[in-house]
């Protein structure tokens, strides 16, 4: 039996990409986390960036790569920590042939990394193969000499690869390594395909050679390709000689840091062992994922994020770990895996930042939530016949608590208790049918049945608007109700839809443009007017131009004048360009996590949402207008250029949120200052642009912020309004402008000053009655039942003048009513005298709420509440009487 040499993750790492590159293939960094792939949250496999050319999308500028890709994968979270080997991060090395090398070439190439570079004893590895697929075998039998005995045939679920129901498939092999007996389940029929360690998958060599139609019918593909796939921390446990992969150097520094932590020796408690695994891991992937800017959020990626944070901080509480813990577990993280990874040092401080935000947040709240989880739970415990725990319950835990709804699960499971996921579901569903109402946004949407029809003949409209703003075009179709037609009249509304146009359609959060289409000449009775209100790509590439006609009469093949709204298109151009500038100056400003996540750009404003978990100061707004300012000030030329996608990311190029980008881009260039892909319009320098105002920083969601701003005449207009009512102020103040926020502020606290002294004249007023009240007071038996009415006086005021009754008569209970601007404060207070004789203050205020509509309670000696029916007033407090008796007689 041959013994393996003991490598480092970080050499295993390198000797394969060396290997690949020595075999033809381009090295690649790892790419993002989250892909340019709108069907996929992360980047779950190596391939996932070469997707594009395995689907025939694009064209790779290589045949023959390699990468050592980052990868998060989530549907296996519950088992991270009860297995060796489940992982939430983790590092795939993959090598790719795209129509290149195929299989006669992978396997040998396979065989001899394993054996020759890496050691590993040949008489212990395996081959999976499809079940027909006897060109691998061959390969693996005659160009390798493994024993048939040891090629193994699976099915489709085990050993053939597709992307989807329909496109590239084919088989795949495995390569496997026996591990020992001392790693079986020790049944009877273990071997391999068994589900346990002995026989360990350690990589899969996938030959997509098919391509499968919606019938399921195979064919070859004209190319064929190569992806396959390592896992680095699986291959690392086998080369470094333990028992799983939390034991390796990827993660034992980790691990022993967080033990040090928790004061815990691994090895010595399953429930502790299990707490250390599942820290480790996602602290791990969450610092990766904050590198590459994702932030916790309660949606997409970020909600994983904050679900791994938050499972990592309770499963410290679990070790009696009571305090914010992660930051100390970092360094180690950083140790291991910040070469290559370098982004883990370059935004060290965000993600710094984003952990000790999100555990203070999660750890203010888990004592609580746990508290009611807790009892709940305790109570189906008690309960025959009852073992789920409610859906409304798990919804309060995820919208107040904060907890994800699988945390709750997992935690309910250990006390053998399921969660009402169905529950859940119609409480979330209800809250988004709550956030739809309320929202007021709307879209520019073209019904699609005749569009996509139309867009299908029509093909796309050569845009003709970053060059012009008028030209002159054919019409090529028109659309009224809904309906093809061959003319439209005066009066009538419809889509015109035209051979080429200068109007830029509603595209990457810039509005449409307005204008007119029309016939303009000298008389006007002839002159054709259609008034343009948007323009939309109504499907695919094809843009229609939405109004009403005017004058004249509009015919399919008319030759029409297309005039843009200038003005309104060059206040659009200012507030687009000022919205690149922005997005660099928030990333320079508050860090290079800064992401944009949604854009809006009107002739009237710009809105800007990006990831960042905290409001901006007034100082980081101002350095970023003066940030933005200063380019305005330079006037530097704004150029773009049309290149190839692939290229322009090569180049570090930004790409924008959810903009789904063809093969040929275009670029915008701020020179030294920003580059970004855009399809919009923009200014010819950053001069035109005029100055730059923030006028609203607000949060739309968890970690993600919104920034409202205006640029050139807007701008303009907005700054002389704000200083002619600055002035205006100071008229009134009798000052200076500079004097204006001294002279607020002295008058803000001579309003303090009156307003106090008026509380206490009312308060004196009302309290240098008492005897006076007691006097009027109701007798039931030995009890004075004070009921009083005060217009103007605030709660608080009432609790002061019912401790002053209860004060001079020990056997009082009194309901006071304050009325101010038409709703009624209640406050009841009873002596410990009147207690002890049955009287309950809360719920004598909470009965006579309910006749003024509204609600309240208490404790005994004190309640408190209100209602807006001031009309029923009087009847209200007519009832404490008939209460109060109730209360006694029991």
């Amino acid at each position: 039996m041959r013994s393996i040499k003991w490598r480092s993750s970080k050499e295993l790492r390198e000797l394969f990409l060396s290997y690949f590159e020595g075999h033809g293939c381009r090295r690649y960094p790892s790419f993002p986390l989250v892909p340019d792939d709108p069907t996929l949250l992360f980047t779950v496999a190596g391939m996932v960036p070469f997707k594009p050319y395995f689907l025939g999308l694009r064209t790779p500028e290589v045949t023959r790569a390699t990468t050592s890709q980052k990868c998060i994968r989530t549907n296996d979270i519950d088992n991270v920590g009860h297995t060796a080997r489940h992982h939430t991060f983790f590092e795939m090395l993959g090598n790719f042939s795209f129509g290149d090398y195929f299989k006669k070439e992978i396997i040998p190439w396979a065989w001899e990394f394993i054996t020759s570079q890496i050691g590993l004893d040949p008489g212990r590895l395996y081959a999976t193969i499809y079940l027909d697929d006897d060109e691998a075998r061959d390969f693996w039998r005659d160009l390798v000499g493994l024993p048939e005995d040891r090629i193994i045939r699976l099915g489709e679920d085990d050993n053939f690869w597709a992307a989807g129901p329909t496109g590239p498939c084919g088989p795949c092999s495995e390569i496997l390594y026996d591990q020992g007996p001392s790693y079986s389940c020790g049944k009877p029929g273990c071997g391999v395909g068994c589900g346990c360690d002995r026989y360990l998958e350690i990589w899969n060599l996938v030959f997509m050679q098919y391509s499968r139609d919606e019938a399921g019918v195979l064919s070859p593909l004209p190319k064929k390709n190569i992806d396959t796939g390592m896992g680095l921390e699986r291959l690392a446990s086998i080369v470094q000689g333990v028992r799983g992969d939390f034991e390796t150097d990827l993660f034992k520094p980790i691990m022993d840091k967080a033990c040090s932590v928790a004061g815990v020796k691994y090895g010595d408690s399953p429930k502790y062992d299990l707490a250390m695994r599942v820290i480790s891991d996602h602290l791990r992937a969450s610092a990766f994922m904050i590198a590459d800017g994702i932030l916790p959020s309660n949606e997409g990626p970020g909600y994983v994020l904050r679900r791994l944070i938050r499972r990592g901080v309770r499963y410290g509480r679990l070790t009696g770990v009571d305090r914010p813990f992660l930051l100390e577990l970092l360094p180690a993280v950083n140790e291991i895996m910040s070469d290559p990874y370098g982004e883990l040092i370059e935004y060290s401080s965000t993600i710094k930042q984003v952990l000790e935000l999100e555990e203070s947040r999660f750890g203010k709240t888990l004592a609580q939530g746990m508290e009611l989880l807790e009892n709940e739970l305790g109570k189906l415990a008690r309960e025959a016949g009852r073992s789920s725990l409610p859906g409304e319950l798990a919804f309060t835990l995820y919208d107040t608590f904060g907890f994800p709804l699988e945390l709750t699960e997992e935690i309910a499971s250990e006390a053998g208790v399921d969660v009402d996921k169905n529950g859940f579901d119609v409480e979330m569903e209800r809250q988004r049918d709550r956030a739809r109402a309320s929202s007021k946004q709307s879209a520019a949407v073209i019904s699609a049945n005749v569009y996509t029809r139309l867009a299908d003949r029509l093909g796309p409209t050569r845009f003709d608007g970053y060059e012009t703003t008028s030209g002159s075009a054919v019409v090529s179709a028109i659309v009224s109700d809904e309906r093809v037609v061959e003319s439209i009249t005066a009066g009538e509304s419809a889509t015109v839809f035209l051979s080429n146009t200068p109007f830029y359609a509603e595209r990457g959060g810039q509005v449409g443009d307005k204008g007119v289409l029309g016939i303009f000449g000298g008389d006007p009775a002839k002159d054709v007017r259609f008034e343009v209100d948007d323009a939309v790509y109504s499907s695919g590439e094809t843009i229609g131009h939405s109004g009403r006609l005017a004058a004249g009469e509009i015919r399919l093949g008319m030759t029409l004048d297309a005039l843009v709204d200038e003005d309104r298109r060059n206040a659009i151009r200012q507030h687009h360009t000022a919205t690149h500038l922005l997005h660099e100056a928030l990333s320079r400003v508050l860090g290079s996590h800064v992401r944009q996540a949604g854009s809006l750009v009107t002739p009237a404003f710009l809105r800007f949402d990006f990831n960042h978990f905290a409001p901006l100061s007034t100082d980081e707004i101002r350095d970023v207008e003066r940030l933005v300012y200063e380019q305005v000030l330079r006037a530097i030329p704004v150029t773009t250029s049309v290149m190839n996608y692939d290229e322009s990311r090569k180049s570090g190029v930004k790409a924008l949120f959810e903009e789904k980008y063809g093969d040929v881009v275009r670029v915008l260039d701020i020179p030294g200052f920003s580059t970004e892909l855009c399809g919009g319009t923009h200014v010819g320098n950053t001069g035109e642009i005029g100055v730059v105002k923030i006028i609203r920083d607000e949060g739309i969601g968890s970690g993600i912020r919104r920034i409202n701003a205006v640029a050139g005449l807007i701008s303009l207009r907005l700054l002389q309004e704000a200083l002619y009512t600055m002035r205006q102020l100071s008229e009134l103040l009798g000052g200076d402008v500079d004097s204006l926020a001294s002279k607020a502020e002295d008058l803000l606290e001579e309003k303090k000053v009156l307003e106090r002294r008026n509380r206490e004249l009312l308060l004196r007023g009302a309290s240098e009655d008492i005897e006076a009240r007691l006097r009027r007071a109701v007798r039931i038996g030995d009890l004075a039942l004070v009921v009083d009415k005060f217009d103007g006086i605030p709660r608080d005021m009432l609790r002061q003048i019912g401790d002053r009754i209860k004060q001079v008569e020990q056997n009082s209970v009194a309901l006071l009513a304050g009325l101010e601007d038409g709703a009624v404060s209640l406050v009841g207070m009873a002596s410990d005298n009147a207690v002890k004789k049955g009287v309950h203050a809360g719920n004598l205020v909470k009965e006579v709420s309910a006749i003024i509509g509204g609600s309240g309670g208490g404790k005994p000696a004190t309640g408190q509440g209100g209602g807006k029916d001031a009309a029923k007033l009087k009847e209200a407090l007519d009832a404490a009487e008939d209460i109060v008796r109730a209360q006694l007689s029991k």
